[in-house]
This record gives C-alpha cells, sequence and structure tokens, in this order.
C-alpha cells in the first residue's frame, strides 16, 4: 500500500528505478539467505562424505586385514595342532643332524624360550657347526626349515673355517613356535 502511493507520486523514469531497486534488493536477499546458505550446506556436506568414504575405505582395507591375520591364526594353530606331542626343538635338531650326518660338527646348542604376550610362546636354539662342507649344510638347513613343524632359521652367520679350507663354520639361531 505504501509502496503503490509512493509509485503514484513518481514520475515513470523513476518508478522503474526504484522497481528495478526492489527487485534488485529481493534478488539479493533471496541469493543471500537462501541459495548460497544451500549451496554452502552442499558443499559441507559433500566434503563429510567424502571423509566418511575415505575412513570407510579404511575400515574395509583393516577388516581385510584382520581376516588374513585371524586366517593365518587358524593355520598355525591348525599346523601347531599337528605337530607331535611334546614336540622338542632341541631334539628335532639332533635328529634332523643324524640324518644330515652333521651331528659330529655341532659344537654346541643353546636352547632358550621366550614367552609373548600373545598365546604362542618362542623356543629357540642357537647352535654352531664347525668344519662342514657346503653340502652338509645345505642339506642340513633342508632338513631342519620346515613348514610342517613350523621351525625356521631365524638367523644364521656362515664363515669359513680357519683349521681346513673348503670347510665352514655356521652359527644359526633356530627358531619354533609353541602353544602357551
Amino acid at each position: 500500500m505504501v509502496y503503490t502511493w509512493v509509485l503514484m507520486k513518481l514520475a515513470r523514469r523513476e518508478k522503474y528505478f526504484v522497481s528495478a531497486a526492489v527487485c534488485f534488493i529481493a534478488v539479493f536477499v533471496l541469493l543471500q539467505f537462501v541459495v548460497f546458505p544451500f549451496f554452502e550446506s552442499r558443499r559441507r556436506i559433500q566434503r563429510g562424505l567424502k571423509v566418511k568414504e575415505k575412513g570407510l575405505e579404511a575400515i574395509v582395507e583393516l577388516r581385510a586385514e584382520y581376516r588374513a591375520c585371524q586366517k593365518g591364526c587358524q593355520e598355525l594353530q591348525q599346523n601347531l595342532a599337528r605337530r607331535e606331542k611334546g614336540f622338542s626343538l632341541f631334539s628335532f635338531l639332533e635328529k634332523a643332524a643324524d640324518k644330515a650326518k652333521v651331528k659330529a660338527h655341532i659344537k654346541y646348542m643353546k636352547p632358550s624360550t621366550s614367552s609373548g604376550t600373545g598365546p604362542y610362546k618362542e623356543s629357540m636354539v642357537e647352535m654352531k657347526l664347525e668344519g662342514i662342507t657346503l653340502e652338509e649344510l645345505v642339506g642340513y638347513l633342508y632338513r631342519i626349515e620346515s613348514p610342517d613343524y613350523l621351525v625356521g632359521i631365524k638367523r644364521i652367520s656362515i664363515s669359513e673355517n680357519k683349521k681346513e679350507q673348503g670347510y665352514l663354520d655356521a652359527i644359526m639361531q633356530v627358531l619354533t613356535l609353541h602353544l602357551q
């Protein structure tokens, strides 16, 4: 009502300016308080979705890793269950040395155990072989590195024998796992 009264007193050209200004203000208010906040909110939601998608991808990767670890743990437990009762790493190594005909070359064997935080404990034997050939060493290593018995070489040091040329000395740490 006031708007129409003001328009009646104004000239035609002034009426266009006032109408244009009112339209401009209306469009400005519409853009400023409706359209821009809508698009800003939409952008914020899209950024949040991207962050959540990355988090979900990380969770899926962790889930796959967890399942692989769980499967490995089950396989480890099955291998331990298949192993003969009362398995001893020390006696296993002695029997393998006898079969590989290197028992006479054993200088020493030092057994040790360590308990971990999980359901398994490590049994380790450090041993030294003196004056053996490369073929004897390889044959012995072939016999003792056994996935069936869960026996592996943790560390090995091979050097030339100082007394006899063409022969080797080897110090190795052999490791296996047991259920606690």
